[in-house]
């Protein structure tokens, strides 16, 4: 009996959906935004909001259950110190899915899951050390 039952199986056993979804979270806080289906955009985006709360209360506890879902550890550190700080003042809805259309080959409508608040990426430049020339043979 399917009622009072919270998400979508989306064909996969348990261990299989609960990867790809993480799998899903993960990249959509490294890279901004994800194409995917629309059910598969509509359940990340559900966890999503949920570890994304987690960071916005930063506490030791809050990391260590967000680390379960996150893979990567680079983007974990990314989503507590620069990520989570963009949605302060923003008390739900950090997740937008649009529609974009159906896909070719199998007709699945496709979805771009994206964050509402768009973190600012750091551009590294790195300026080379002027090196002294010597000039060598001039003597005064």
């Amino acid at each position: 009996m399917r009622a009072r039952r919270k998400g979508k199986k989306l064909g996969r056993p348990t261990a299989h959906r609960l990867s790809m979804l993480n799998n899903l979270v993960t990249s959509l806080f490294e890279h901004g935004r994800i194409k995917t289906t629309i059910d598969r955009a509509k359940e990340a985006g559900k966890l999503a909001n949920k570890v994304l709360t987690m960071a916005k209360n930063g506490t030791l506890h809050d990391r260590r259950n967000a680390s379960k879902v996150i893979t990567k550890a680079s983007v974990l550190k990314n989503l507590f110190e620069e990520i989570a700080p963009l949605f302060q003042n923003r008390k739900g809805g950090y997740t937008r899915a649009l529609r974009l259309g159906f896909r070719k080959g199998d007709g699945a409508q496709l979805a771009l899951l994206e964050l509402v608040e768009k973190p600012v990426k750091k551009v590294e430049t790195e300026v080379p050390a002027v090196e002294e020339k010597k000039e060598e043979g001039i003597k005064k």
